[in-house]
C-alpha cells in the first residue's frame, strides 16, 4: 500500500513536470511571436492619422508614486487629448497629488477634475468610470488605473489601431514596480512573468477575449454595443468582462506592444497575499475551467513532489534532477518573460528567486479554493455566479448625485 502511494505521487509529480515543461515551450514560442510583432510595430506615428483622446482616471487616496503615475500622463507626446480625474469627493488626498503634478510639469494638456460621490453600485471603479465616460468629450477613450505609470509615447501606441473600426479595445502587458520590501518585489515578478506568460499563451492560442485593467483603449461606441458600464457594476473582474463582451459583440480586442509601468502598492505580507489571493479567486469565478487546468502550468510543486517521492523509492539521483529541472525551467520563463519581454530591469536579477514565487503561485491556487470572499480598497465582498460579487461588510457613507465638475 505505502509503495503504491509513493508510485502515485511519483506519477503525479511526473504528469506535472511534463505539462509545466510544455506550458515553457508554449511560453517561449508565445514570448518569440510578441518579440517579432513589437519589431514590425516600430515604424513612425503620423499625428494627423491620431483620433482626439479622452484619458479616464479613477483615484482614491494618495497612494505611493502617486505623483509619478500621474506626471507621466501630462507629458504625453499625442498631438489633442484631454485627462479626467475622477475621485469620490473633489477633497480626496489624490486629487491634490493631481493639482501638485499639473503644477509642476507646466502642462497645457486640459485636465478636469470631477466626484462622483459615494458608490451605489457594488463596483465603486464602475461607479467612476460611468461618470468619467459621462463627462468624457472624444469619442476615442483610454481607461488606465492610478497605479500605472507610462512612457511618453503610451497614448500614441494605444490609439493607433483604434483607427480600425472593427477592433473594440486595445489592451497591454504591463510589468510590475515594487515599492520596497521582498513582498512587494515577489508580487512585482509575479505580474511581470505570470500574468504576461498566461496572456502571451492566450494571445497565440486563441486569441485576445478579455483585457487587462491598467490600460483599456476603446470606444464609447463598443461600451454602448454591451450595454455601457452599468452592466458591469456587479462584477470584480470589469476588466476581463468588459474585453470579453467587447469580443462577444463582434469587435476584436487586440494586445498592444506597448509595455506599461504597474506600482506595487502592497508593501508588507498581509496586504500583498490579500491581493494575490483576490487576484486568483477572481480568476476563479472569471473563467473557472481555464483557472483549475492552470494547476499544470506550475512547476515547483510537481517538481519538489517528484524530487520527495523519488527519494521514497531510493532514487535521490533522480529525484535531485526532477528539482533540479523544475527550477531551471522557471528560471528560464522569468527571464524569457521578465526581461526578455516585458522589460523589467529586475527580473534577471530575480529570476533565481522565482521558484519560490511559482511555488506561491500554486499555493494561491489551492487558497482561491477555499472561501468565496476578496478585499477591496478596505471593503469585503463575495464572489458568486461567474464573477459577480456583493458587499459583505458595508462601511461606505450616504450616497451622492452624480458627478459635479470641477
Amino acid at each position: 500500500m505505502v509503495h503504491a502511494l509513493r508510485i502515485a505521487l511519483l506519477s503525479i509529480a511526473l504528469l506535472g513536470t511534463l505539462t509545466s515543461t510544455v506550458y515553457l515551450f508554449l511560453v517561449l514560442a508565445a514570448a518569440l511571436r510578441f518579440h517579432l510583432r513589437s519589431r514590425r510595430a516600430e515604424s513612425p506615428v503620423n499625428p494627423a492619422e491620431l483620433p482626439p483622446l479622452s484619458v479616464l482616471k479613477p483615484v482614491h487616496g494618495a497612494e505611493p508614486r502617486l505623483d509619478q503615475n500621474i506626471a507621466s500622463f501630462f507629458s504625453q507626446s499625442y498631438p489633442d487629448y484631454e485627462l479626467i480625474f475622477c475621485a469620490r469627493h473633489l477633497t480626496d488626498p489624490a486629487m491634490k497629488v493631481v493639482d501638485q503634478v499639473q503644477v509642476s510639469t507646466r502642462s497645457r494638456v486640459q485636465a478636469r477634475k470631477i466626484e462622483c460621490g459615494e458608490p451605489p453600485w457594488v463596483n465603486p471603479k464602475i461607479w467612476s468610470l460611468d461618470a468619467l465616460l459621462y463627462a468624457a468629450v472624444h469619442p476615442c477613450i483610454v481607461i488606465t488605473d492610478s497605479d500605472v505609470r507610462v512612457g511618453e509615447n503610451f497614448l500614441c501606441n494605444v490609439a493607433m489601431p483604434l483607427r480600425d473600426p472593427s477592433i473594440g479595445i486595445v489592451t497591454c502587458l504591463y510589468r510590475g514596480v515594487p515599492t520596497g520590501g521582498p513582498w512587494s518585489r515577489l508580487e512585482a515578478i509575479g505580474m511581470s512573468v505570470e500574468m504576461s506568460s498566461g496572456v502571451l499563451v492566450a494571445d497565440m492560442m486563441e486569441g485576445m477575449q478579455f483585457a487587462l485593467g491598467p490600460c483599456m483603449a476603446t470606444k464609447k461606441a463598443a461600451v454602448a454595443a454591451i450595454g455601457g458600464f452599468s452592466e458591469l457594476a456587479d462584477y470584480l473582474a470589469d476588466d476581463f468582462v468588459l474585453g470579453n463582451w467587447i469580443s462577444r459583440a463582434g469587435l476584436k480586442v487586440v494586445l498592444a506592444t506597448e509595455i506599461i509601468d504597474h506600482v506595487v502598492t502592497n508593501g508588507a505580507f498581509l496586504p500583498s497575499m490579500r491581493h494575490q489571493v483576490g487576484w486568483a479567486r477572481s480568476t476563479r469565478f472569471s473563467r473557472p475551467m481555464g483557472h483549475l487546468g492552470s494547476v499544470l502550468t506550475f512547476a515547483m510543486p510537481f517538481a519538489i513532489l517528484g524530487c520527495v517521492s523519488e527519494s521514497l523509492l531510493g532514487n535521490w539521483r533522480l529525484g535531485l534532477g526532477v528539482l533540479a529541472w523544475g527550477i531551471v525551467n522557471r528560471i528560464v520563463q522569468a527571464l524569457a518573460v521578465g526581461w526578455g519581454i516585458v522589460k523589467d530591469r529586475e527580473s534577471r536579477a530575480w529570476s533565481l528567486v522565482y521558484p519560490v514565487r511559482d511555488l506561491m503561485g500554486f499555493l494561491f491556487w489551492l487558497w482561491s479554493y477555499l472561501s468565496n470572499d476578496v478585499r477591496f480598497r478596505g471593503e469585503i465582498y463575495t464572489l458568486y455566479g461567474d464573477g459577480k460579487i456583493r458587499l459583505k461588510h458595508h462601511n461606505r457613507g450616504v450616497m451622492d448625485d452624480r458627478a459635479r465638475v470641477s
